[in-house]
C-alpha cells in the first residue's frame, strides 16, 4: 500500500491550525502475516526507529476488533528523508494502516474502503498513533491529509477536521535535505507557540496565496528554531515562486514553475544539501 509525502505552508504548532500540500515522493508498505515473530524493516533508514510502525499496526487491529497475529512481517520503503519536516511519519502511518487494513480486509471482509469518509478516518487513526509514538506535536492531521489526499489542505489538528480543501496547482518542488535530523521531543516548543498570532494571519493569506503564506511560515519558523535559512531567501531573490523551511526543518522546500525545477537548482547555490526535485499533486 502506498501514500506519499507533503510540504508544510503553515505550520500547525503555534495556534493548533495548520496547512500542507501534498508532494509526488512516495511511502510503500507491504504487511504478511507469518514467518516467526513480528519483525519491522525500514528499508530506506534501516537505522530509525520501529516503534511508531509497531503502535499502527496494534491500533489498526484493535480499530477493527481482529486478533493480532502471533507472527507478522512488515516492510516500510519511502523516498522522504526521515525526521527533516518532509512529513515522513505521517505518510508512513498512512502507508502501514493502509496495508494492515488491506491484510485485514481481505482475511476477515473488514478493513477501511475507498470511500473518503472511510480514507479521512484511516488519517485520523494515523495521526493517534503518530501521538502515541510522540513523533508529533499536534497530531499532523494537515499533514497526514496533504500526503494522502493530496492538493493544499488547512486543517484543524486539534479536532482533527478538515477546513478547507483545493487542487494544487502543478508546480516543480525542490527539496533541499541537510544531513542532520531534527526530533520532536527535542524541539523548544514555546519559541514556536509565541507565533501563534502572527501564524493565524498566514493562515488567512494561504486562502488566497498559499505560495507567499509557505515563505511567511518558513522564514518565522526558521528564526524561532535557530535553524540557518539562507538558501531560502537566494532561491526567492532567484525566482523562485515561494520557499521556505517545512515542518520544524531542517528540510527546505522551493517551489518553481512546473518543468523549471531541474534548471532552477543548477543556478542555486545550495552546498550543504542533498537536493530532490519533485512535483506538488
Amino acid at each position: 500500500m502506498m501514500s506519499y509525502g507533503a510540504v508544510t505552508v503553515v505550520n500547525a504548532i503555534p495556534c493548533g491550525t495548520g496547512a500542507a500540500v501534498g508532494i509526488d515522493l512516495k511511502t510503500r508498505a507491504c504487511f504478511v502475516a507469518g514467518g516467526s515473530g513480528k519483525g519491522v524493516r525500514i528499508i530506506n533508514d534501516p537505522d530509525e526507529d520501529t516503534g511508531m510502525a509497531m503502535i499502527c499496526v496494534k491500533n489498526v487491529f484493535e480499530h477493527f476488533g481482529v486478533m493480532e497475529p502471533d507472527d507478522w512481517s512488515l516492510s516500510v520503503d519511502s523516498e522522504i528523508p526521515v525526521s527533516r519536516g518532509l512529513k515522513s511519519s505521517s505518510s508512513a502511518c498512512n502507508a502501514v494502516i493502509s496495508a494492515v487494513s488491506g491484510w485485514i480486509r481481505n482475511e476477515h471482509g473488514r478493513g477501511f474502503n475507498d470511500k473518503e469518509e472511510d480514507t479521512i478516518e484511516m488519517i485520523r487513526l494515523g495521526t493517534r498513533c503518530a501521538r502515541e509514538a510522540n513523533v508529533t506535536v499536534t497530531g499532523a492531521f494537515d499533514d497526514a491529509c496533504a500526503c494522502h489526499l493530496g492538493g493544499l489542505v488547512i486543517t484543524d489538528n486539534k479536532n482533527d477536521t478538515i477546513l478547507r480543501r483545493t487542487a494544487a496547482e502543478e508546480y516543480d518542488v525542490i527539496l533541499l535535505v541537510p544531513d542532520r535530523k531534527i526530533r520532536k521531543p527535542s524541539l523548544d516548543k514555546q519559541r514556536l507557540y509565541a507565533l501563534s498570532e502572527r501564524m493565524t494571519d498566514i493562515l488567512r493569506l494561504a486562502e488566497r496565496d498559499w505560495l507567499s503564506a509557505l515563505t511567511e511560515n518558513g522564514r518565522l519558523v526558521a528564526i524561532a528554531l535557530n535553524i540557518e535559512d539562507r538558501v531560502s531567501t537566494s532561491a526567492v531573490n532567484n525566482g523562485a515562486l515561494a520557499a521556505g523551511v517545512s515542518g520544524t526543518g531542517p528540510a527546505v522546500s522551493v517551489v518553481v514553475a512546473k518543468g523549471d525545477g531541474k534548471s532552477f537548482l543548477k543556478d542555486l547555490d545550495h552546498d550543504g544539501y542533498i537536493s530532490i526535485v519533485t512535483r506538488t499533486r
